[in-house]
């Protein structure tokens, strides 16, 4: 999913301030002047308290970043999320999350930094060691998924993926729907490109899980 920087600026929003480098319009930023506030403002409480406005928000080393999405990429995440849903459920292997589930991740950053892949899942193992599941999760997910929309840039995607990498994620994909074909990352291997024709699979994060790629993209 493509990010875009918000660095620090007047948007009021439950009481808080963010600026954003964006050409696109924000009806947040009307009528607003930039103005710097401390990365440390932001809580796990102010976070959650942004406005539902068709953005989704992410706190990268203390700097508030926004991805917008449109139909087709959520049309394609929600099919991941099915997917891998209908395999996890019945076995009691743990649970999958949207875009929407922040994961808080320290390892490798100087401030604060909660960032949410497009799809998620998480053992019955770390699950089990959420003790408060209304917060964050705690480190990277076990399987994380992004999705390109148009105009991302895949070495920056790489980038966030190799962030989970450094916070305990063992399985990535990154799926291309314009090339159609993914690429799988593992920790400390180079990536192996999935085309339409072959399946992802869940590895020792997913064991048995197979996912034609085919299927997901149409």
């Amino acid at each position: 999913m493509k990010i875009r920087a918000i660095h620090q600026s007047a948007v009021h929003a439950v009481g808080l301030t963010v600026r954003r480098s964006l050409r696109s319009p924000c009806p947040l930023l009307k009528g607003r002047r930039a103005g710097a506030m401390p990365a440390k403002a932001w809580t796990d409480d102010a976070l959650m308290a942004l406005p539902r406005d068709g953005y989704k928000y992410e706190l990268l080393d203390g700097q508030i970043i926004m991805s917008p999405a449109g139909f087709k990429h959520g049309d394609l995440c929600s099919k991941i999320i099915i997917a891998i849903g209908n395999f996890v459920q019945p076995r009691k292997l743990g649970r999958v999350c949207d875009g929407q589930t922040g994961f808080r991740l320290s390892r490798g950053f100087k401030r604060k930094t909660v960032l949410s892949p497009d799809v998620s899942f998480l053992s019955r193992e770390r699950v089990a060691t959420i003790k408060a599941p209304e917060k964050f999760v705690e480190g990277g997910p076990d399987l994380a998924v992004e999705v390109l929309s148009p105009g991302d840039s895949l070495p920056k995607t790489e980038k966030k993926v190799g962030r989970f990498f450094r916070n305990g994620t063992r399985l990535a994909w990154i799926i291309d729907p314009v090339a159609r074909q993914a690429f799988v990352h593992r920790p400390r291997t180079a990536p192996v490109i999935v085309s339409a024709e072959q399946a992802l699979e869940g590895g020792d994060v997913l064991p048995g899980f197979r996912l034609r790629l085919r299927k997901v993209l149409g």
